[in-house]
């Protein structure tokens, strides 16, 4: 199987370093994602990442890009190189896998999209590494052992930049940001699902303000 070489895109470090706390989002109406992202946007949470565990994820992707200013639209959970190549096709900013392959890493390098890979173990940053992949996303955060398991993963891969989602809440997320190792953070907390199927878009800017505020804190700490 080849291996494409690859260096990993500038933008993905400057897209985590603008971010700090990027929205996950599991969207089933693309009409309701707009309402969505708006109200995200509007609290200070503009780099959102559309899940494609739904079949409307791509269509919100493509709407939320046309119709709401200042998003910057990313596309995660992509598992295959028809998914990577939709995600390109349809716009995206960048993209997010919750773990790698080869392929992925191949599929990413001739799309030319900024690629955040996910990786779990030290093997796993290691084989990245070799790629040119120095940010990287760490799934399921908090099942993998949280804050203590990226403190001492940071130690021989003090070159790597984490971008840590999986059970993470607006509690968890200040710790994680605290550490030189972590880029920025991802999570659904800022968009609670009862919220969201009420519509109750005030208190999602609320939430997206607080995260916003919690983010530059620890940054300016």
């Amino acid at each position: 199987m080849s291996r494409m070489p690859h260096s990993q895109s500038p933008e993905i470090a400057a897209l985590l370093a603008r971010a700090a706390v990027i929205p996950v989002l599991t969207v089933e109406d693309p009409e309701r994602a707009l309402s969505l992202a708006r109200a995200l946007v509007a609290g200070g949470l503009a780099v959102l990442e559309i899940t494609l565990r739904t079949e409307a994820a791509l269509a919100a992707a493509r709407a939320i890009m046309a119709e709401v200013e200042g998003a910057v639209i990313g596309i995660g959970t992509v598992l295959t190189e028809a998914q990577m190549r939709a995600s390109r096709e349809a716009g995206a900013r960048f993209v997010v896998s919750p773990g790698a392959t080869a392929r992925l890493l191949d599929a990413a390098a001739e799309a030319g999209i900024p690629y955040l890979p996910g990786a779990a173990t030290a093997s796993e940053i290691q084989a990245l590494l070799e790629r040119g992949y120095t940010h990287l996303k760490f799934f399921p955060a908090e099942s993998l052992g949280g804050v203590a398991a990226l403190k001492a993963l940071s130690a021989p891969f003090r070159q790597v930049r984490f971008c840590p989602t999986g059970g993470i809440d607006a509690a968890k997320a200040k710790a994680y940001l605290a550490l030189d190792c972590v880029a920025a953070v991802g999570g659904s907390w800022v968009a609670p699902p009862d919220r969201t199927a009420a519509g109750d878009w005030g208190a999602i800017t609320r939430l997206a303000r607080e995260a916003a505020a919690l983010s530059r804190k620890v940054l300016l700490a």
